[in-house]
């Protein structure tokens, strides 16, 4: 009987020696419910799914497998608020945050603060933002990274600096430099970059200064807050069909009477009633495409070195566990989903839709 026990313990020890080494050490066999709240499942993950990079649902509904973490300190980048663990994205995404340090230093940026991208699966966060979902949304400081590493206090604390005035909603002169400009003008070339999102006075400021090919500005949308950062949104990349894309920006450059509106007083007007609950504070697994449950239990990589970029000028390539992706019952393997008809642009439409305390444009 001894002698049966010591050769299973052995087994065992060996089994999980071979599970950890084939990277499953994440591996959850209990399938989420429809009823959990996704920001609570998603917000404990602290390593992405180790499978195929593929994006699902929504940029404000959704999740993302197959998720690469950008390194902490790059040699044209620094990242910011890394409590948060919020340095992920989709190979993609993080592919060209590091194209754009290298691009905007040759242009004469010091370097990029990087702050929010996505959690390791994606997924409604447990504080902030309505979208970064899916793992194709990234936030970039206006404020240029200093001429020295930062230490992790100084990257949880520190302020970035608005580029607006709260009363006025216009730029504030002696903040605002040309290379800001040049910033925004080098991210909205990107072919896959399909948005960046700014305060509407840095919109304006835009319009008012940009002189020569005025076509990027099309891409360069107003919208609420992004007065100390902008953030730049890609398209559905190849392979995820479970993507659900955004409509088209319109046409011009958006330097019209759609830009106008917000120097109005409706913008801004204080909401009136009760605040509705956000919808990430309510959004259950039932409201997530259904490959988000196989996302949660989707194995994870040995550890987070093993998918982190540090910046080599190549593609950045997910590393995947060998073995097969879960396929218990309520788990299944993730496939093309049907998602619903979703939003315009930062939020989803009215039937999912996240409670502004003020309108909203129609296209911003």
């Amino acid at each position: 009987m001894t002698a049966f026990f010591s050769g299973f313990l052995g087994k065992a020890a060996r089994l999980a020696m071979a599970v950890a080494t084939l990277g499953l050490v994440g591996l959850d066999m209990q399938a989420a419910s429809a009823e959990d709240l996704a920001k609570d499942l998603f917000g404990s993950k602290k390593l992405p799914a180790a499978t195929d990079a593929r994006s699902y649902g929504f940029y404000s509904k959704g999740c993302f497998s197959g998720g690469m973490a950008i390194a902490t300190d790059g040699p044209t980048w620094q990242a910011m608020r890394l409590s948060r663990n919020r340095r992920w994205g989709h190979p993609a995404m993080i592919s060209l945050i590091e194209k754009l340090s290298r691009d905007a230093t040759a242009d004469g940026w010091p370097g990029l603060l990087i702050g929010d991208i996505s959690q390791p699966r994606g997924g409604p966060m447990l504080t902030g933002h309505a979208s970064h979902q899916i793992g194709l949304d990234a936030d970039i400081w206006f404020t240029p990274m200093p001429d020295r590493r930062l230490s992790a206090t100084e990257r949880e604390n520190m302020s970035a600096v608005s580029m607006v005035n709260d009363k006025t909603h216009l730029v504030i002169d002696k903040r605002w430099t040309p290379a800001h400009a040049r910033l925004l003008q080098r991210a909205a070339s990107y072919p896959e970059v399909e948005r960046i999102l700014v305060n509407p006075g840095i919109k304006k400021k835009l319009c008012d200064t940009v002189t020569g090919d005025r076509s990027w500005l099309r891409k360069v949308r107003p919208f609420w807050g992004h007065d100390y950062h902008f953030h730049v949104r890609i398209g559905c990349q190849p392979g995820s069909q479970g993507c659900k894309e955004q409509d088209p920006t319109p046409r011009g450059d958006g330097c019209d009477k759609s830009l106008a509106w917000w120097f109005t007083e409706e913008p801004w007007r204080p909401a009136t009633g009760p605040e509705k609950p956000k919808a990430r504070d309510i959004m259950t697994m039932a409201s997530l495409p259904k490959e988000c449950r196989a996302v949660l239990a989707a194995p994870s990589p040995v550890n987070e070195a093993a998918v982190t970029y540090h910046g080599t000028g190549a593609p950045a390539a997910v590393a995947t566990a060998p073995a097969p992706r879960p396929q218990e019952p309520g788990n299944p393997v993730i496939s093309d989903p049907g998602v619903p008809a979703t939003a315009k642009s930062f939020v989803p439409r009215p039937s999912v839709d996240i409670p502004l305390p003020r309108p909203r444009p129609a296209n911003p």
